[in-house]
């Protein structure tokens, strides 16, 4: 069994923030693509699938499909506020090489 992904404290409140009284749910997946093989694609949706992984706290949701969920073993979800964007970033162990973009990398 793989380790799940963990959520930092910071995207989770991030995630609130953005959410106010209209919560959304933050889809992280794994598809084939991108300049090193594959890429994150991350975006809000309003409730989790059957077979989502949901990862919560207090009301914030991150949700992974079950076919991205092995690329995403024992990974970091986390929020990053610096001078080139704000944006969810994901630290994946598993990667072997990414791009520069930081979406995309090759295991």
């Amino acid at each position: 069994m793989a380790i799940p992904p963990r959520v930092t404290d910071r995207a989770f409140q991030r995630l609130q923030e953005i959410g106010g009284d209209d919560p959304q749910c933050l889809r992280v997946a794994v598809e084939g693509g991108g300049c090193s093989g594959f890429q994150y694609d991350m975006h809000l949706e309003p409730a989790p699938a059957s077979d989502d992984l949901v990862l919560e706290k207090d009301g914030a949701r991150v949700l992974i499909d079950p076919v991205s969920l092995p690329f995403l073993a024992d990974a970091e979800i986390d929020f990053a506020d610096e001078l080139i964007g704000a944006r969810f970033v994901v630290r994946n162990p598993n990667a072997t090489s990414s791009c520069g973009c930081g979406t995309s990398f090759s295991i």
